[in-house]
């Protein structure tokens, strides 16, 4: 089993310059991986695509980066930070490479893709540089590297989605797994990047997606999340598994087909465009226990010529109708959402609507960034960086001010309640203590109890709260769930 280390625990959503690290070797040849993965969901799961990929040319995998032969870091580009700190790694590579020269180091993913020779130029310790779309190459480019030359391929491809790859689990607690459903991204966002970087959209055959929950399930696992940088605009056209007729197949259907695999597979999804959801997807979610109740529907600013500015091509009131409908349909469904503060031109009256919708929807958790320019962009070409950084930070903080006190309001709802939840493992905190999330994704810690173990579901009866975590004990018997 190969486990997944984390070095910054945040929320599990769209992380920015948090480190994924293969742990636990396997016996293979004796040649030896560490990889560390960037940015959001999606890049973990390519990693876990490259860990299959070169587990079958006979690598070993290990924490450990001063024991390794290849390191690779998969890099984000959303953000300046995201990119920073990945610079600031590779130089802590580089004092390893200058120890080892037959060490290789590789930069891979949306970085990649974005700066892809200036890597080689400029790091002068990078030997291989691959793009999102060329993983199945890896082998190949490593033997170029070996025989004395530099190597690159960032070509991005209409066709690629890795369905026939099994990835190789790295997250090692056999219990939640990220399954991508589809690659590449057709909105053109003024301030993103990944149309640039992962290609346009492509969704990956329902037979294949269902064969790896099925799969998964087999093997003892109890969750898996389905990924794209937008679920809601999942559409496949092809033959039916029998090859019997053509079908055509959107999210919600293969929200369904998911679900039906077992009541017992519990179904995530990230992330939602709240231009493409449609209500079909939210009486999907009602229709099954199994899919949780739970939706991150990133709003970005509540502003709609700020939205405009961005391209998001939905308004102010388009996302409240979105709100509405959930609410509606799924009275107990979270949400949390992407914030941006001081995007361009963003006035003072134009940030206080950011907050008026947050307190409208009132947010489970969100995640907050102050605008970052990023080149090549729609923004970046267009339009200028003009509001200062002092006031982007003030107007940072207090969306952060606002987001603490609603996260802590949702959380506190669930106090005197009883709540299900999935047994992860040992809190990161003690050892004494459980963890696992709830059919809306909060976080839930409880005694260690006898009889209760990891991947297990339980009832926990939630006594307290913080602003970021439920507190609570196991109900041997399973109650009546309010």
């Amino acid at each position: 089993m190969i486990d997944l280390q984390l070095t910054d625990k945040k929320h599990d959503e769209e992380r920015q310059g948090e480190a994924l690290i293969v742990d636990a070797p396997l016996v293979r040849n004796g040649r030896k991986l560490y990889i560390e993965s960037y940015g959001c969901q999606m890049n973990f799961a390519d990693s876990e695509i490259v860990a299959s990929i070169l587990l079958d040319q006979g690598f070993e995998t290990t924490g450990d980066y001063k024991e390794a032969d290849v390191v690779f870091i998969n890099t984000c580009s959303i953000r300046e930070n995201a990119e920073q700190r990945v610079r600031n790694r590779l130089s802590q590579f580089g004092v390893e490479k200058r120890r080892n020269p037959k060490l290789i180091v590789g930069v891979l993913g949306c970085m990649a893709e974005r700066l892809k020779s200036k890597f080689l130029e400029e790091e002068k310790l990078v030997d291989v540089v691959v793009g999102p779309d060329a993983y199945r190459e890896l082998p190949q480019l490593l033997s170029e590297v070996e025989s004395g030359h530099k190597a690159i391929n960032v070509l991005l491809s209409r066709e690629e989605t890795y369905a026939d790859i099994s990835p190789v689990r790295l997250n090692g607690n056999g219990i939640t797994a990220f399954i991508s459903i589809m690659r590449g991204c057709d909105n053109m966002c003024s301030f993103c990047v990944v149309p640039f970087t992962r290609g346009r959209e492509r969704s990956r055959d329902p037979h294949s997606i269902m064969a790896e929950a099925q799969d998964l399930f087999d093997r003892g696992y109890k969750e898996v999340t389905l990924l794209g940088q937008n679920v809601d605009s999942y559409k496949w056209k092809g033959s039916d598994a029998d090859d019997s007729a053509e079908i055509e197949v959107n999210f919600a259907q293969l929200l369904e087909k998911v679900a039906l695999i077992s009541p017992e597979l519990r179904i995530r999804f990230s992330t939602s465009h709240p231009k493409d959801i449609t209500d079909e997807v939210l009486y999907t979610i009602a229709k099954y226990d199994n899919i949780c109740n739970y939706i991150h529907l990133p709003v970005q600013s509540g502003s709609s010529r700020v939205l405009e500015l961005m391209n998001r091509t939905y308004t102010r009131e388009w996302y409240i109708n979105r709100i509405d409908a959930i609410r509606n349909i799924i009275p107990d469904c979270a949400i949390s959402s992407d914030i941006i503060a001081g995007f361009c031109t963003e006035t003072e009256e134009e940030h206080q609507e950011t907050l008026s919708i947050m307190d409208y929807v009132k947010y489970d958790f969100a995640f907050t960034f102050s605008y970052s320019e990023r080149p090549g962009t729609l923004a970046a070409r267009k339009f200028e960086d003009d509001v200062p950084e002092d006031v982007k930070k003030r107007r940072l903080s207090e969306i952060l001010i606002k987001q603490q006190e609603t996260s802590l309001y949702r959380l506190q709802q669930f106090v005197g309640k009883t709540v299900r939840i999935l047994v992860e493992g040992t809190s990161k905190k003690s050892d004494k203590d459980f963890c696992g999330r709830n059919d809306q994704n909060a976080m839930v810690v409880f005694p260690a109890t006898a009889g209760v173990s990891a991947g297990q579901y339980v009832y926990v009866h939630i006594d307290r709260c913080t602003s970021a975590t439920l507190l609570g004990t196991v109900v041997v018997e399973e109650p009546e769930i309010v």
